[in-house]
């Protein structure tokens, strides 16, 4: 990263840092730990965890941190999912496994141009040198295929399947909140070598997307929580405007 974001980056996670954690955290603390369990405990996500690990970057802020919280957290929705469905503790193990999976591999082709497409692809190529069925493999690889925003997801060939894709969905979009201030976009725009002026002046523009994101989470938990992520990083987001402007004009 250069050197001048890597500075308002700090900034911005200062800013960051007095704002209150989301309250979807505290409300499932209990299911938060046994998420972080499953991702540390697993031989499989061990695994897939080093691959990842080996193959991407933070160039446009979706490296392995953002991978590691988005994987947690749609681990987290799937165990509220799965407590809803009063779902069997077998079925619920292994579906767990399947969106923590494809938590760690959806971002594994960012830098292409269709990177949800692309990676739905890879990591189906990935995943045959694990211990998955084919159907898991479908799964794991359509979830990844329906992740990108503001594209109609395919429709999935199960409830299982629909849930680890609405799942990973919903994580994915929580980091549009205060992470997306904090953290991923001082990445891209240090990786497209904006300046501070030209970020300033495309900020109301690329505010509007963010906007529209609350009303695409897919999953009942999602759209209690997935609108305060938003409107968490909203807030975040103008008091970093304002410290640009004060500070790095």
């Amino acid at each position: 990263m250069d050197d001048l974001y890597a500075r308002i980056r700090q900034r911005a996670r200062e800013i960051g840092s007095k704002y209150p954690e989301q309250t979807f955290y505290s409300d499932h603390a209990d299911l938060m730990t046994l998420s972080r369990k499953s991702l540390e405990d697993s031989p499989i996500l061990t695994k897939l965890h080093n691959f990842v690990a080996s193959v991407v970057d933070d160039d446009l802020g979706h490296g392995l941190d953002h991978c590691v919280k988005v994987t947690i957290d749609a681990g987290i929705l799937f165990l509220i999912y799965a407590d809803q469905e009063n779902m069997r503790e077998m079925e619920r193990e292994r579906g767990l496994l399947l969106v923590q999976a494809a938590g760690l591999l959806h971002d594994i082709s960012r830098k292409e141009k269709r990177h949800a497409h692309a990676g739905a692809l890879a990591a189906a190529e990935i995943l045959e040198d694990f211990p998955f069925s084919q159907n898991e493999i479908d799964a794991i690889s359509l979830a990844i295929r329906n992740h990108e925003a503001f594209h109609p997801p395919d429709p999935c060939a199960s409830d299982m399947g629909q849930a680890i894709s609405d799942c990973l969905y919903d994580a994915d979009k929580f980091r549009w909140g205060p992470d997306n201030f904090t953290d991923t976009v001082w990445y891209m725009v240090s990786f497209f070598k904006s300046s501070v002026s030209m970020f300033l002046d495309r900020y109301e523009e690329g505010i509007k997307g963010i906007i529209k994101i609350k009303e695409t989470f897919r999953t009942d938990t999602g759209q209690q929580y997935g609108p305060e992520f938003v409107d968490a990083g909203l807030e975040i987001g103008e008091e970093i405007r304002q410290m640009l402007r004060d500070e790095f004009l």
